[in-house]
């Protein structure tokens, strides 16, 4: 039996969250997760993306399960989206935890795609969220590219036309974006207005507004046939496509998106870098700690998002310790802030991830 006041004091892990997609994936995580749970044979599927102590439910054509996108509890059957209200105390304390984290593995190009910004989202969807996002490069395959914004200046209206004509011409939409050659490594922040796409052989991961609001106007993905309803998630297309940032454009809108990490702490055995920081954006924060043996590190804030992307460590804590290998994944509730903390005997790369910026009486997150 599940032991919840221990639960919810301690960092919480998760059962794999594969999610469906209308573009195929998928096949790096066979070096990612350890594939001792039956998802991974090193091929590519529609389930391309892993959500992370996920509180969203994905928007899909067709489910699979009772809340598709929502984590479980590992070993239970209790959804995170549950325990976050029933135990608000514990795992929020006064704080939002309003983020969203994935690993996304791409096949093929994404269709080219906008995400509402937080005024359009609460116009047209009655959300305080919109989706401006990030993504971390994580693996890449040969050719792998990142599209951000078009090539040239263009207008909604020919825009308007050109998403007509993606109906015979499978690849005009792409042709229209401003495609970059990436490595693992790099950084990106796609602000909500901007179009873009993942290209073929990209494995990321990301950290987004806690909404699952895409427009994708193009009538095609690889051979999936992109329905309207999918292209404008229930809006007309001319309100949908008054969602884009028609201004930026060309080596402007990589300018953009390119985000330099920043070296904030670098000590015999422990490094720090800044990937996302509250001045780039608001809405969420990113961090990369990096330790070699005889490195410790404190798990600081919370509520926050860990992702282990490399190497083996271990958790520390009163009473507390627990292995961690590349993969591994773990929320952080508010109460076991300061309390834990990741040691390893040989190195590992942990990946934080922290909700929008929150100002509080006494206490300002920043």
């Amino acid at each position: 039996m599940t032991d919840i006041k221990k639960l919810v004091r301690e960092p919480i892990f998760f059962e794999r969250n594969r999610v469906y997609r209308i573009y195929s994936g998928g096949k790096q995580y066979s070096e990612i997760f350890d594939g001792t749970d039956g998802y991974d044979d090193g091929t590519d599927n529609f389930f391309p993306e892993e959500w992370i102590a996920s509180k969203v439910k994905a928007i899909n054509p067709v489910y699979f399960g009772k809340r598709d996108g929502v984590s479980v509890i590992k070993g239970t059957d209790i959804f995170f989206d549950d325990l976050l209200k029933e135990h608000k105390e514990e795992l929020l304390g006064n704080r939002k935890y309003d983020g969203l984290v994935k690993f996304l593995d791409s096949a093929i190009r994404l269709p080219f795609q906008v995400h509402p910004t937080k005024e359009f989202a609460k116009k047209n969807f009655n959300s305080e969220y919109g989706k401006t996002e990030a993504w971390l490069v994580v693996e890449t395959r040969e050719n792998a590219k990142l599209y951000f914004g078009f090539k040239n200046k263009i207008t909604k209206e020919e825009l308007f036309a050109l998403e007509e004509r993606s109906e015979t011409e499978k690849n005009i939409m792409g042709n229209l974006l401003f495609g970059v050659d990436v490595k693992p490594g790099d950084v990106w922040l796609i602000k909500a207005g901007l179009i873009h796409a993942l290209g073929a052989g990209c494995t990321v991961i990301e950290v987004q507004e806690p909404t699952d609001f895409t427009i994708q106007p193009e009538r095609w993905c690889g051979d999936y046939h992109i329905s309207y309803n999918e292209e404008y998630i229930g809006l007309t297309k001319e309100t949908a496509l008054d969602a884009i940032n028609y201004d930026v454009y060309g080596d402007a809108a990589v300018a953009y998106a390119k985000v330099n990490p920043k070296i904030t702490v670098n000590e015999p055995g422990y490094k720090k870098e800044e990937l996302i920081t509250y001045s780039d954006t608001p809405c969420f924060a990113e961090n990369r700690h990096t330790i070699s043996k005889g490195g410790k590190f404190t798990l600081s804030y919370a509520p926050s998002v860990w992702i282990c992307l490399g190497g083996k460590a271990a958790i520390k804590g009163e009473n507390y310790e627990r292995k961690i290998k590349r993969g591994d994944y773990f929320y952080l509730p508010y109460v076991a802030e300061g309390k834990f903390s990741v040691t390893t005997d040989s190195s590992a790369t942990l990946i934080e991830c922290l909700p929008s910026k929150q100002i509080y009486i006494g206490r300002a997150h920043v």
